[in-house]
């Protein structure tokens, strides 16, 4: 063997060491960035929910299964009466859903949107994901898109939404969502015309609805298998006594939701009518793609809302690819959100302090 053979043979050999150093090397490094996984994550306190996705997660079900296994047990709890059957009447006393999911490993998602009759908005917008070309199907269609894939079809009102709204008609129907239109809609109910007189809204006059604990519109959650296969959703009844037809950020990609298996996602909860017109949970993930952490990238997202709406009120929860997350919020004292990871095996509620909003300056 000539010399020169000889040092390819050592350079080969090295090269070959050096390979596998990278993969024991690559492969430890994961393993130890990986240490929160599997995880399930959601806003509020909703423990029993994020348990049924964890439960489910951890008998081998894949992520969409435990997010929809989730998102469906808060359904039937009815949780906070802001989610699933009973709850947020709008205009009419009607109950109405919007649910959504994403799956981060190649950006299909499912949703619906205004769906009537239909208990489970969550395992209707896996239908739509797994069985059909499209996004969103919305209203009526949904309904018979639902009943058609088997569901069963039922009253959504309760003696609970009756008594709602009820009391919201008593209110002379306030609050509502009206704006320039007569009879005034901050003394009488409608049926209302438009306002030749128009009245230019500013940052102060827009009506934000008040998020707290008690009154807010979503569970949005993430759940991340051991593999880190990433999925996004939410479920909703939507803003109590919204205009017929209205449709909230839950079931819109990017603002109720967002997931990418090479970054991570994030969940939203609070006044949809503004907050889709961010798009949180898409900055959110992009922030995180961009090098911020969970802690900035939430922050930042709901700062974004607040410089236009200083009257906002929302949360925002941040999870990377490896289960390392965050929270943030504005116009409440503290948000909850619920998490069970890793080797914890036990769900806990967490609280969030928000931001305040003084003046042109946004403080934690």
């Amino acid at each position: 063997m000539n010399k020169i053979n000889k040092e390819f043979l050592v350079l080969l050999h090295f090269l070959q060491l050096a390979t596998i150093g990278f993969v024991v090397t690559a492969q430890t490094t994961y393993a130890t960035l990986n240490k929160n996984l599997p995880l399930v994550i959601n806003t509020w306190a909703f423990g029993e929910a994020n348990e049924a996705a964890w439960t489910t997660l951890k008998a081998g079900g894949s992520a969409i299964d435990s997010l929809v296994e989730g998102c469906s047990t808060c359904e039937e709890l009815q949780c906070d009466g802001t989610v699933g059957y009973g709850g947020s009447p709008d205009e009419n006393g009607e109950t109405t859903l919007d649910a959504m999911i994403i799956d981060g490993s190649n950006m299909n998602m499912g949703a619906v949107a205004g769906m009537k009759e239909i208990k489970s908005a969550a395992k209707v917008a896996r239908l739509v994901l797994e069985h059909t070309k499209h996004s969103l199907l919305v209203g009526e269609a949904a309904t018979n898109f639902a009943v058609m894939m088997g569901m069963d079809r039922e009253s959504l009102t309760t003696d609970k939404s009756k008594a709602i709204h009820k009391e919201w008609l008593e209110n002379k129907c306030q609050p509502n969502f009206w704006v320039n239109v007569k009879p005034d809609p901050e003394k009488e109910c409608g049926p209302y015309k438009p306002n030749q007189d128009l009245t230019i809204l500013t940052q102060e006059d827009y009506y934000s609805y008040k998020v707290d604990q008690w009154n807010h519109d979503t569970i949005g959650m993430i759940v991340i298998d051991n593999k880190g296969q990433i999925v996004a959703g939410t479920s909703t009844n939507g803003a109590r006594n919204k205009i017929p037809g209205r449709v909230g950020d839950s079931p819109i990609p990017g603002a109720g939701a967002y997931a990418d298996n090479d970054v991570g996602a994030a969940v939203a909860t609070g006044d949809g009518d503004v907050m889709m017109r961010f798009l949180p949970s898409f900055l959110a993930v992009e922030l995180l793609r961009g090098g911020l952490t969970p802690e900035d990238a939430a922050t930042e997202s709901m700062q974004r809302i607040l410089r236009f709406y200083p009257k906002f009120s929302g949360g925002l929860v941040v999870v990377t690819r490896f289960g390392r997350f965050a929270a943030a919020c504005v116009g409440m004292e503290k948000f909850p959100y619920s998490v069970v990871f890793g080797k914890t095996n036990s769900t806990v509620v967490l609280y969030e302090k928000c931001i305040k909003n003084k003046g042109n300056k946004n403080e934690l």
